[in-house]
């Protein structure tokens, strides 16, 4: 009956239109009410556990990475970067495509948000494909499957929520997506050539060592961003949320001092959007630290493992199973929401398989991103077909294709821990 009321009143009140917060929040309290244990000395340690939640210096990353992203995403820096992208592989099959794919990869290095990436770059992306001679839908499809690429390379939004929610060092996880980012971009570069070369794609010529050295010289304080942030973490000069700090400030000297491209106005209102995103994201870790206490009070997780356990004490079973289930949740669940939600309940019983917590993390998260390319939801689906301005069933059309290089990612994720946890020690 717990489960019932933990798990199966937060997907009803979710599909009757609830914000997660207040979804998070009455399913607590009908739990503790339940339970038998709900009076004034319960109600106040409700109100300290939500708190606790958002009391932490590990969150500062969150906005501190959201703020270093708009700021890169505001101005020339973006079309400095697909410039100097197209450059260096747009003479691979596939053109523009590959650009698109390349230009993901190094703009998640900046921002961390997978509907950042397509809203913002795909802009750039989407018209240079379709003057070239690219249909639409496949502009497209390649921006919103590409865009998957920001939350896996660091930074990473999700992967700070997963290891704030789970107890698990965030400086790992950050670091523990580059391989499977890399591989996810070569797996869609890999289809991106076959579907270009079947219908005749353009591509440009060989660039001149002129030409790319011009452009490497008017994008490389751009570029040096994830170098800043990538090289920091891993030689351990500083923590996750202080690479976030260096990067926002990094940003800001670029775009205002360098670039000149910001002025106080423009500052004032990134820092509003930067802050009410935040807001957002703190409520709903206030609300899901709540949520977490409660299942684990009730024993949950235990039941969860119980519940795995007599379908097979298999290893392999389980992560199969989980990735099963956390793509059809992908489906209908915003992505922090789901990690918040699933974390406490699904991580105690994948350490218990003997799978790595980073590990785990990094097979939540890409089967969440994939589900930000799954209709109903779908909010990349949603961001591509605006800029692009085309229906949204002609964008999924367009991204069906790049559902098989992002399975086999997945798949390797899966089955090869060491993608994730060889760098991180």
């Amino acid at each position: 009956m717990l489960i019932a009321i933990y798990v199966g009143l937060v997907m009803i009140l979710f599909l009757m239109g609830f914000a997660v917060p207040y979804a998070l929040g009455i399913s607590a309290v009908v739990g503790m009410i339940y339970s038998g244990s709900f009076g004034f000395v319960q109600m106040q340690t409700m109100v300290t556990k939500m708190a606790t939640g958002v009391n932490s210096f590990t969150l500062l990353a969150i906005p501190l990475f959201l703020l270093s992203g708009k700021l890169m995403n505001v101005g020339s820096i973006t079309e400095r970067i697909f410039k100097f992208c197209n450059a260096l592989v747009g003479w691979i099959p596939g053109g523009l495509g590959q650009v698109n794919i390349l230009a993901s990869v190094v703009f998640a290095g900046m921002s961390g948000s997978a509907v950042a990436d397509a809203a913002g770059l795909g802009t750039i992306e989407i018209r240079a494909m379709r003057n070239e001679g690219f249909d639409a839908p496949f502009s497209a499809g390649i921006t919103a499957a590409s865009s998957t690429i920001g939350p896996i390379i660091p930074p990473s939004i999700p992967l700070i929520v997963f290891g704030c929610v789970g107890s698990v060092s965030i400086s790992k996880l950050l670091v523990g997506g580059i391989i499977p980012g890399i591989v996810c971009a070569i797996c869609l570069g890999i289809m991106v050539a076959i579907i270009s070369n079947r219908r005749h794609y353009p591509r440009r010529g060989f660039p001149t060592v002129s030409e790319l050295f011009k452009l490497a010289c008017s994008s490389f304080l751009a570029l040096l961003t994830p170098v800043i942030l990538i090289g920091g973490i891993l030689t351990g000069i500083f923590t996750a949320t202080e690479a976030a700090a260096v990067a926002s400030a990094y940003a800001l000297c670029l775009t205002v001092f360098i670039y000149r491209e910001l002025g106080l106005k423009d500052i004032v209102r990134v820092v509003r959007e930067v802050c009410v995103e935040t807001a957002s994201i703190m409520l709903v870790v206030s609300a899901s630290t709540l949520y977490g206490y409660m299942i684990t009070k009730c024993q949950i997780p235990q039941m969860v493992l119980d519940l795995f356990l007599s379908i097979s004490d298999n290893k392999a079973v389980f992560l199969l199973l989980i990735n099963l289930f956390l793509l059809f949740v992908g489906c209908f669940m915003e992505t922090n929401a789901a990690i918040m939600i699933l974390t406490p309940i699904l991580l105690p019983a994948a350490v218990t398989f003997g799978v790595d917590p980073v590990h785990f993390g990094l097979i939540m998260v890409f089967n969440l991103m994939i589900g930000l390319l799954t209709p109903p939801v779908g909010m990349c689906l949603y961001a591509t077909a605006r800029v692009a301005n085309i229906s949204f069933e002609e964008t999924v059309k367009g991204t069906a294709p790049f559902y098989i290089p992002l399975i086999v990612t997945l798949i390797a994720i899966t089955a090869f821990p060491w993608l994730s946890t060889c760098l991180g020690g």
